[in-house]
């Protein structure tokens, strides 16, 4: 077993084991399940992190708003002229 590797003891539905089984074969399981997981990982991490831009995107915006009713006056200043 490489030094890298935990072993762990899961307990998962009978027919999700012999969907495994036949899906990733009897010796691969370990690799399958590895990579299943891993995915699964990234898919989280991915979600976090879209949910965390549109916290920000969500604050900047209330701040850019903000900014922009504050200069209002001076930016529509000469207006007129044209």
């Amino acid at each position: 077993m490489n030094a890298e590797t935990v072993r762990l003891n899961i307990t998962i539905p009978k027919d999700l084991a012999h969907a495994l089984k036949r899906f990733a074969g009897p010796r691969k399981r370990s690799q399958f399940i590895a990579e299943a997981v891993r995915q699964q990982i990234e898919k989280k991490g991915k979600e976090e992190l879209e949910r965390k831009l549109e916290e920000g995107y969500r604050a900047s915006a209330q701040e850019s708003l903000a900014i922009t009713k504050e200069f209002e006056v001076t930016d529509l200043e000469g207006w007129n002229e044209y």
